[in-house]
């Protein structure tokens, strides 16, 4: 059953609505959540990109700051060996002694590594066979005797051999392309498995390549290793941001949801009435919105099941009425011999059952009104034509009361966005008002006009009677439910007590209020200033042309 004419604001522009249509003008940008959520996770993800790139850089930086010094390094040994250890013109050859000598004397870096070959490729002198240093690997596990040990895929010593024959063969490669007279320069792997700069310059008199010097230096993964390890900070702030980002999105939007959830259960377990967070309602948030919003929807929720309830008792107590004096009829009725008592009484009975019939009817309607608006969608109505084939639908003269339309400007345009048969059953239950109060010989006028305010263009619909008017107090309460303080006996437009439901005026206003204009009610002055009748005063939003 609808809620009638319970919380017309609910139809109308509410604090809910200015809120969705805020909503749909957010997007990522507008949001504050969004701009949270967004901002938290690309802080900790930029952290990292940039600590990444940061160490990219640094390590194509090093190896080839590596390179460069080496290269210059070899190229200056090259060159001192090259005036000190040549004999021989005009064919030049290298003193491999002599050369062994100049390597001797020159203090190379432990942590580099030079080889000096001759121009067959045959190694002369190596500073690490100079210096005396001692490269130490781990031995794999002892097998059985005259059986290998078993080594798993994963060990360290599973591929050694292998890895040292590779390491080998690429650097004999590149002492061979030396030879040929062009410098090598390129990282490649070591023994151990690991990276290792390696820069191979040939010696060379004039146009005679006499011998390679190779010189590598294995310490860059050690060095990366150490900016690695630098890059741990950025990697704990990260994650820190990340842990902190969570908490934080915890705090402002999990939890909240969470007690709006709990709060929803509340209402639907009838422990409470309206969903109340004062607290969250007051954040300029989506969360905000969301609590706002559920607030203002179990409010309306709220108001409208109060309606309900008023209007069933009110429905109950209407169909007492008539109930109780046809109940009170036909027991009087048992104890009245045949005649004219009881045919009165029977008189009584007809008018309690067309007055209850009237009733259940305008009950039924008003119950189907909420769908029916919700169903039809409004479309542009030429009010001025409406209301001419609604008032074409009244005899002119049906109890000697005239029904007529008068335009205020014939040639306006009088279009507003509305639904035919709610309006239709507006203007029709006006002028059926109207017609009930009107004297014999009056007439009920319904005028047309535009108007036009600061809410923009409206079209003012009026339909005036000549009746006696509406006492000051009840031009308001005559729109209430079930509303029928009317002069007792018969009526001058002929409508007798009991006639009307009450409930006319109450479905006029709820219609007009749905399609976002206003119904009042007033008194027409006469010329002596008394009460002339009474005026209904509709105003529709004019459509947009």
């Amino acid at each position: 059953m609808s809620a009638i004419n319970a919380a017309p604001s609910a139809r109308s522009p509410s604090r809910a609505d200015d809120l969705a249509d805020h909503r749909r003008l957010l997007g990522m940008g507008g949001s504050r959540l969004g701009r949270l959520i967004l901002g938290l996770n690309l802080l900790g993800l930029a952290i990292l990109v940039v600590g990444a790139l940061v160490l990219n850089e640094f390590s194509r930086g090093l190896v080839q700051a590596r390179i460069d010094s080496l290269s210059t390094q070899a190229q200056l040994i090259s060159y001192v060996i090259v005036k000190a250890a040549t004999t021989g013109d005009p064919e030049p050859a290298m003193d491999a002694d002599a050369a062994r000598e100049i390597l001797e004397l020159l203090a190379i870096p432990r942590t580099e590594h030079a080889r000096l070959y001759d121009a067959r490729g045959k190694l002369i002198a190596d500073t690490d066979v100079i210096a005396d240093k001692v490269t130490e690997h781990p031995l794999p596990p002892a097998g059985r005797a005259g059986h290998p040990p078993f080594q798993w895929p994963w060990s360290p010593f599973y591929h050694r051999a292998e890895r040292e024959a590779r390491a080998h063969s690429a650097e004999q490669a590149e002492v061979a392309l030396a030879l040929t007279g062009r410098p090598i320069a390129q990282v490649r792997s070591a023994e151990g498995g690991g990276r290792l700069v390696s820069v191979s310059v040939p010696i060379q008199h004039v146009q005679a390549v006499l011998g390679d010097l190779t010189i590598e230096a294995g310490d860059v993964d050690q060095i990366v290793a150490k900016q690695r390890t630098a890059l741990t900070p950025f990697i704990l702030i990260a994650v820190a941001a990340v842990l902190s980002s969570s908490i934080l999105l915890n705090g402002a939007v999990a939890e909240p949801i969470r007690r709006l959830a709990r709060a929803a259960d509340s209402v639907r377990l009838s422990r409470a009435r309206a969903i109340s967070l004062p607290d969250m309602a007051k954040r300029q948030d989506e969360v905000g919105d969301l609590a706002r919003s559920l607030d203002a929807m179990t409010t309306a929720l709220t108001t409208r099941m109060d309606a309900i309830e008023r209007f069933a008792a009110d429905v109950s107590h209407e169909i007492k009425n008539p109930l109780t004096s046809m109940r009170s009829a036909l027991e009087t009725m048992e104890m009245l011999p045949p005649g004219a008592g009881r045919d009165r009484l029977a008189a009584v009975l007809a008018a309690d059952v067309k007055r209850l019939d009237r009733l259940i009817t305008d009950i039924s309607n008003a119950s189907r009104l909420d769908a029916e608006l919700s169903r039809d969608n409004p479309r542009t109505l030429d009010l001025a034509r409406f209301l001419a084939d609604v008032v074409g639908l009244y005899d002119f003269q049906a109890g000697g009361v005239e029904v007529r339309l008068i335009l205020a400007d014939p040639a306006a345009s009088y279009r507003v966005a509305g639904r035919e048969g709610p309006l239709g059953q507006v203007f029709r239950n006006l002028i059926d008002n109207a017609h009930s109060f009107s004297p014999p010989g009056g007439a009920v006028r319904v005028r047309l006009s535009p108007l036009r305010r600061d809410g923009g263009p409206l079209v003012v619909a009026e339909v005036e009677d000549d009746g006696p008017g509406v006492p000051a107090d009840n031009l308001e309460s005559i729109f209430n439910r079930f509303y029928t303080n009317r002069p007792k006996g018969q009526l001058p437009g002929g409508s007798a007590f009991g006639g009307h439901s009450g409930l006319g005026l109450s479905i006029a206003r709820q219609i007009v209020e749905a399609h976002g204009g206003r119904l009042s009610a007033l008194n027409r002055a006469g010329p002596d200033g008394a009460i002339a009748g009474a005026t209904f005063r509709v105003e529709l939003p004019a459509a947009r042309v």
